[in-house]
């Protein structure tokens, strides 16, 4: 009752501003205001301008979403939709994690300068979620609210007992051909679905392995990460992934009251890329980027150009992986690396062809304990 209180509200107010003397604007007078205000502020604090800008009324959202690139062209994160698309083709994104030992809980910002400071833009959070044969790390567009039935809910780590094997799950289809993974939560999401050809539940995206140390070798932890929505082919010259349009709420009886998450311009048939072209090409395969022993300081040493200042097991750098063939220039690129800067400080820089959200689930794996491995 509540609920449907608040969305009468605040459709009496939307309908309130598209009548407003800021919706009667011309079109090309709009569209002239918008371009400079999109080209002027070009980073965070000064972008939540342009967020603003899509909040005023149904043509100002339209015309905002239209000049907005996507991170792999810009590479800025603009809406909250930034966090499921790739990131930028030619840099490293610069972003740091926060953890909260006593809550189990962690927090991704974007970085705003280049010092290894603790200011920036609130990006997604995770909440650890012990359970007897696995752990779940529940990830969320709000920083306060971590629950799956949360409508800003948008996916999930899983991991075996050992903490060796984790699985992440996307909480909508990442592109048409995409299957879900059936259990007991997912039917019961399915019976209050949002749209009958876009089902609420678990996707999985990604699976990621520790090589389980049997001889108890000192050294770095080994890991691969299979990318099942990223095909193969995506980091050679014109190759393109999968990039969803729009973020679906998972609860359709809780609306924010700006809601950037979807359009009604968009038809849901819209919001999902095409299927992976070809099944033959393979999904593609990262690999942790091998270290270097340094015989003067006496361990292991990767080049993270000044992001890592603390030595920890959990730093690693991420390189695609040659499957078949000779390894090309491609395969020389860091697509994601993480490290420590302090006690529960950590900075994670990510690229094309993986998003801030899959980058999250890769590092939040390298929390988690793994006995078998150390």
């Amino acid at each position: 009752m509540r609920s449907r209180w608040n969305r009468v509200v605040q459709d009496e107010w939307v309908d309130g501003l598209e009548q407003s003397c800021w919706a009667q604007m011309p079109e090309e007078l709009l569209r002239e205001v918008l371009i400079r205000i999109e080209a002027s502020d070009t980073t965070w604090p000064s972008r939540k301008n342009v967020v603003a800008c899509a909040g005023v009324c149904k043509s100002w959202r339209r015309i905002t979403q239209e000049l907005v690139k996507t991170p792999e062209v810009s590479a800025s994160l603009t809406f909250p939709i930034s966090v499921k698309q790739p990131g930028p083709r030619e840099s490293l994104l610069k972003c740091f994690i926060k953890r909260n030992r006593s809550a189990q809980t962690y927090y991704l910002y974007l970085s705003l300068t280049n010092a290894l400071t603790e200011d920036g833009k609130f990006l997604l959070a995770a909440r650890k979620c012990r359970r007897t044969t696995c752990t779940d790390y529940v990830i969320s567009l709000h920083a306060d609210d971590m629950s799956k039935g949360s409508s800003t809910y948008i996916g999930k780590l899983r991991s075996n007992f050992l903490g060796t094997k984790f699985t992440v799950y996307d909480g909508q289809p990442p592109h048409s051909g995409a299957k879900i993974m059936r259990n007991r939560s997912t039917r019961l999401v399915g019976l209050k679905q949002v749209s009958p050809r876009v089902p609420s539940g678990s996707y999985p995206v990604a699976h990621i392995s520790y090589e389980v140390n049997v001889l108890g070798s000192r050294g770095p932890r080994r890991m691969q990460c299979s990318m099942d929505s990223i095909p193969a082919s995506a980091i050679e010259p014109g190759g393109v992934t999968p990039t969803q349009t729009e973020i679906r709420p998972s609860n359709p009886d809780v609306f924010p009251s700006f809601s950037f998450f979807r359009s009604k311009s968009h038809r849901v048939e819209n919001s999902l890329s095409e299927p992976l072209a070809d099944k033959k090409d393979g999904a593609l395969v990262l690999k942790n980027k091998a270290p270097r022993w340094h015989e003067q300081l006496q361990c292991w040493c990767l080049n993270f150009h000044g992001r890592v200042t603390v030595a920890s097991v959990k730093n690693f750098q991420l390189v695609a992986s040659p499957e078949d063939g000779p390894a090309g220039q491609q395969h020389e690129k860091i697509i994601l690396q993480f490290g420590k800067v302090g006690k529960d400080l950590f900075t994670m820089d990510y690229r094309y062809p993986i998003s801030a959200f899959q980058a999250f689930a890769i590092c939040l794996s390298s929390f988690d304990t793994k006995i078998a491995c150390e």
